[in-house]
């Protein structure tokens, strides 16, 4: 197994014959993942020497599995799953991949597309391992906390901005595709019920505070948003959005890029 050498500022050790330190590497690999660059952070993967406490990063492991996931390699993505406790916050991406691979597997053996009851009997046969499971109750529309806080959101403001659905998709562990769809499904109920209650074309801006609490029971009745289609990231997408949502900065990951490119 190779050492560390203890970078020239005295933090984080750089690893011999590769120039990065595991802060970095974890940088990048969450970089390629946000950017959905499998093919190129399958690479990087492949090019990391052998630190047993680097290969059990966290950053490093989810990295293994969505490129995993991206080749089809369902096996050794179950195994990665399986095998590490992740973090709470990783619950969600980490879940939308076990559930995929299994629906692609069995729609392979069957011939056809699932529809809800056989991914329903996929679910059952195949449960979330507690090592991205945090033990609540799932249904596999959304969670009573997470519509609560839609719920919270749209009385005061039916349309957020893409900024906001952002900021909503992290507060509720689901993804802005999500957040989209049950702020767009919930208006279009709440456009119907007016209409059949013969209410005019008043718009949900206009009720302003405490907008449609009026029908809250009968919307969540019928406000699962289905967990079937993860978001699970296959095209290059904005780079920015990429290093703010790792917390590391832009320039930063932009730098060690760049770096790496040129190794």
């Amino acid at each position: 197994m190779l050492g560390a050498q203890q970078s020239p500022s005295g933090g984080t050790p750089v690893l011999p014959s590769f120039g990065f330190t595991q802060e970095q590497v974890a940088c990048v690999c969450e970089v390629l993942q946000q950017a959905g660059n499998m093919d190129r952070l399958g690479r990087f993967l492949w090019s990391l020497p052998a630190c047993e406490k680097l290969h059990n990063n966290e950053s490093v492991l989810k990295a293994k599995a969505m490129v995993a996931f991206h080749r089809g390699n369902f096996k050794e993505l179950y195994r990665i799953l399986e095998s590490h406790q992740f973090s709470v916050h990783n619950h969600a991406k980490l879940q939308a991949l076990w559930l995929k691979a299994h629906y692609v597997e069995a729609e392979k053996m069957r011939g056809r597309p699932l529809g809800a009851v056989g991914k329903y009997r996929v679910r059952r046969k195949f449960p979330l391992p507690r090592t991205i499971w945090d033990g609540e109750e799932t249904s596999y529309c959304f969670k009573e906390k997470s519509r609560s806080v839609l719920r919270d959101w749209y009385a005061h403001n039916p349309y957020p901005s893409p900024r906001e659905k952002r900021e909503l998709a992290e507060a509720t562990g689901l993804t802005t595709t999500q957040v989209s769809n049950w702020f767009k499904n919930r208006r279009q109920r709440d456009r119907a019920a007016e209409h059949k209650d013969g209410g005019g074309g008043s718009s949900p801006r206009s009720k302003g505070l405490g907008a449609g609490t009026s029908t809250v029971s009968a919307l969540d009745s019928s406000s699962c948003e289905s967990l079937d289609a993860p978001d699970i990231p296959h095209t290059t997408s904005n780079l920015t959005h990429a290093g703010l949502n790792t917390g590391y900065p832009l320039e930063a990951s932009d730098s060690l890029l760049h770096h790496y490119h040129s190794l």
